[in-house]
């Protein structure tokens, strides 16, 4: 039956979903500000290189994103870890009802454990945040360099 379950692993009752699936969808009201956080991240270290302001805060706001990214993986991937559980629950429908909460947590550690330093690099907003600052810095430069042109002729 659908919904089967209780909070003790291994016996049989029913379990309504819904109270999982309004958490659910409570963490991805979180990725919402998980993407804010970047794209404030992202606003600020574009003004800093704008405004040319001292490269560690660039390095700072650098580090910051990463661990947008890396924050926003770690949530895709318990929220994947949770849908994944719930479905299979579904479809099974034992007899009696596995302890959920470790699945959750299997099924996260092997998501987690695929993960190499590098892949939160795929991240859109990351990827888009890197595009940006070289094209800005590219600007400056190039604006930079007009400017000491300008004003070596002007002597």
């Amino acid at each position: 039956m659908p919904g089967r379950s209780s909070s003790n692993s291994g016996s049989t009752g029913f379990i309504s979903f819904s109270g999982v699936e309004s958490a659910l969808s409570s963490l991805k009201n979180f990725q919402n500000c998980i993407s804010t956080g970047m794209d404030t991240a992202s606003s600020v270290a574009l003004d800093l290189v704008e405004t040319q302001t001292e490269v560690s805060s660039e390095y700072s706001m650098d580090k910051a994103m990463v661990e947008f990214a890396m924050m926003d993986r770690e949530l895709n991937h318990y929220v994947k870890a949770v849908q994944s559980t719930i479905n299979h629950v579904k479809e099974e429908r034992p007899e009696n009802i596995p302890d959920l909460k470790l699945l959750v947590e299997k099924k996260f550690l092997a998501l987690q454990n695929k993960n190499s330093d590098a892949d939160f690099q795929n991240n859109e907003k990351f990827v888009q945040f890197k595009q940006q600052l070289k094209e800005l810095k590219k600007q400056c430069k190039s604006a930079c360099f007009a400017l000491l042109c300008f004003l070596k002729l002007g002597n």
